[in-house]
């Protein structure tokens, strides 16, 4: 174990200026070794920062920008798509738009009951919207054969 007791005052001040330099724990390990040819263990070089007193310069890690959701585009209509390759589970699925901007994704299970599972939680289409999606999912279904 390193003792600050084999440090003289000029090293001590050289140790605290490179800490003021931006100097991490590994930077000051690697430099006790190559400077004063003392072989310090990391821990060894985090007990001598502390009691030197010295105080590191973290680094500001930059934060996400968060990525906000562009709000749904109303196109004032309905359009429905099927998948040519079904949710696995399902029988038919696809995707719909509805007249306010919001999508979602439609299914079929092999029973053939419907699911709606909007992108945005909680999402319900008006009534008109519900009617043209039923419309247009009917029509489809009947083109594809099934």
């Amino acid at each position: 174990m390193f003792n600050t007791k084999q440090l003289s005052e000029d090293q001590t001040a050289t140790i605290k200026s490179w800490a003021a330099e931006g100097a991490n724990l590994s930077d000051i390990q690697l430099r006790m070794k190559e400077t004063y040819d003392f072989t310090l263990t990391y821990m060894d070089t985090r007990f001598l920062v502390l009691d030197l007193g010295i105080e590191l310069i973290e680094e500001k890690k930059e934060e996400p920008v968060p990525v906000l959701k562009a709000a749904p585009v109303p196109t004032g209509e309905v359009t429905v798509t099927m998948d040519s390759i079904a949710i696995p589970g399902t029988m038919v699925s696809g995707k719909a738009s509805f007249s306010d901007g919001e999508t979602a994704v439609w299914m079929l299970d092999q029973t053939g009951r419907p699911g709606l599972d909007p992108d945005t939680p909680g999402y319900k289409p008006n009534k008109e919207d519900i009617l043209e999606f039923q419309k247009q999912l009917r029509a489809l279904i009947e083109s594809a054969g099934l």
